[in-house]
């Protein structure tokens, strides 16, 4: 998709369009499901830039991919627009991050119990994006009670949040950096 114009003045009274052309207020559940999505496209991409593995950097950029199909899954009211084919989300793509949780798992020692979120510079982003992508995650749940998502979508989100907190592990683990775990503070 060629951008001719950066800016369209369109949206300066609140109002965006959605994929079709619904206008909608920039404060809908739905805009914020999407433009979550899109912060934690631009987390990963900080992580990419990060990461000294080529495999895990593919990796975030794969998802990087899978998120613009979750988004323009989003920006679409199905009530009004029919989705784009280029919009379906595979369910391959679950399974994927499924079988490279699974690999990570097999390279990391037991857990100790809870992590405080932190380590070396590329774990700890991996975790800021863990923590954007719950967030994604409660809001297409809200947009859900009232709008067409489809089942894959949140189980894709849900599926990435538990892959970037295998991946904080694994970056951690491959530095040599110990983790911090959580001290109760009832002690």
């Amino acid at each position: 998709m060629k951008i001719t114009k950066v800016y369209t003045r369109t949206g300066d009274k609140g109002m965006t369009s959605l994929v079709g052309g619904v206008r909608i207020q920039k404060s809908n559940v739905r805009l914020e499901s999407y433009g979550t999505i899109d912060e934690l496209s631009s987390h990963l991409g900080l992580l990419a830039a990060m990461l000294t593995n080529d495999e895990d950097r593919q990796m975030v950029q794969r998802i990087q991919n899978d998120l613009f199909m979750v988004s323009t899954h989003l920006a679409t009211d199905q009530s009004q627009t029919q989705l784009y084919p280029s919009a379906q989300l595979p369910v391959s793509e679950i399974e994927y991050l499924e079988q490279q949780i699974d690999a990570i798992k097999e390279l990391l020692p037991e857990p100790q119990g809870f992590i405080l979120p932190g380590g070396c510079q590329a774990a700890a982003q991996a975790h800021v994006c863990r923590t954007v992508c719950r967030r994604a995650e409660r809001c297409i749940v809200a947009l859900a009670e009232t709008a067409v998502v489809g089942p894959e979508i949140m189980q894709y989100v849900n599926r990435l949040s538990d892959y970037l907190f295998v991946l904080a592990k694994k970056i951690n683990f491959n530095n040599g950096v110990d983790e911090i775990l959580w001290q109760n503070a009832c002690r």
